[in-house]
């Protein structure tokens, strides 16, 4: 071996400790994204400032916007985004359209803020910060981990986080877009009573949402026992705030998580709960406003095709989500759909 060929391999053997020792920081990439375009509204939507709001920005309180809540972090940022503009680019009236995004108390909100008015810098939209230490107490352990966040469970707290002046608000995942007007969905009639309006699958097995020792107790089985309960998605929903609040809904799902805790009833985090004090008692939306099931079940997150029927809103839930498919190389055929909204910003645009 040569005096050149000693010096090389000496060179890799000094080398290979260094590799080993140095640590890999286990911060995620701060995911920086483009600006979308600006949208306007068409000439006959109505003027948010003729409210009678007593306020710098009227549009928050106004009765006349669309109220959107989503929640807000680092790993479901990207799905945000694309949302925000799937329902802006879809909408006749978007700046009549008012965002209230809810953060953990432990995530960077000042960063998700910034996020949120790089991309949309006219956007109407308030971050709130959410609390987790009341509900995390409530959180009992589901089948798949990603589940259990807290921040999952924010849909139960609107009522408490947004300001009271907001009456109805549409709840909507990070893990969807919108290809219809959403004034449409937020216009839903609830009728004189209804607290909530969401598209119902009753020829979904409800009793397999809860656990043989739920339906066996002979007092818990008789819940559903005077009203058609039929299985709905949380992750769209439209809700009167005022009547949340009035029937003092949270103290109800909290009571069905504390009695999780004292004894397994469910097995599926944050939608049973929904089911005990809504299941039979929504008001029904057409199918097309959630097609949901798109991520696949909960373990494999395999690829699914639409339901049949016309779609307003393509829903990813489960648990593959169409950018970390698309990232990976193994989209599935209706992630193609999403990817138009994805405003990521690839190394390739920042070098550019």
């Amino acid at each position: 071996m040569s005096q050149q060929q000693h010096l090389l391999l000496l060179l890799i053997l000094v080398s290979l400790p260094l590799l080993i020792i140095i640590p890999i920081s286990a911060t995620p990439v701060l995911q920086k994204f483009k600006e979308a375009p600006q949208f306007y509204n068409s000439a006959d939507c109505p003027s948010i400032d003729d409210d009678d709001v007593a306020s710098a920005k009227p549009i928050f309180c106004s009765r006349r916007a669309v109220h959107v809540a989503m929640t807000l972090d680092a790993a479901y940022i990207r799905g945000s985004v694309a949302a925000v503009l799937s329902v802006l680019q879809h909408s006749s009236c978007p700046e009549n359209i008012v965002f209230h995004f809810v953060a953990s108390a432990s995530a960077d909100a000042s960063s998700l803020r910034s996020t949120i008015s790089s991309s949309f810098p006219y956007l109407d939209f308030a971050v709130y910060v959410f609390n987790v230490s009341s509900v995390s107490r409530l959180i009992s352990s589901s089948i798949r981990s990603a589940l259990d966040c807290p921040l999952n469970y924010a849909r139960s707290y609107l009522a408490d986080l947004l300001p009271p002046c907001v009456r109805r608000v549409v709840y909507l995942d990070s893990d969807l877009i919108l290809v219809d007007d959403i004034a449409k969905l937020a216009a839903t009639d609830l009728g004189r009573d209804s607290v909530l309006a969401a598209p119902e699958y009753c020829n979904a097995n409800f009793t397999s949402y809860f656990t043989s020792t739920f339906w066996s107790n002979p007092t818990l089985s008789l819940t559903f026992a005077d009203r058609k309960a039929c299985y709905f998605n949380t992750g769209v929903m439209v809700i009167d705030l005022s009547r949340w609040r009035e029937g003092a809904y949270t103290s109800r799902i909290e009571e069905w998580m504390a009695m999780q805790k004292r004894m397994r009833i469910y097995e599926l985090g944050s939608l049973p709960p929904f089911l005990l004090v809504f299941g039979g008692l929504i008001k029904p939306v057409n199918h097309r406003w959630n097609q949901h099931g798109l991520g696949g079940d909960n373990f494999r997150g395999l690829c699914r095709d639409l339901h049949p029927g016309p779609v307003s809103l393509l829903h990813w839930s489960g648990k593959g989500k169409p950018w970390a498919r698309l990232d990976a190389g193994r989209p599935c055929p209706l992630d193609a759909l999403w990817a138009p909204y994805d405003l990521l910003q690839t190394p390739f645009a920042l070098d550019s």
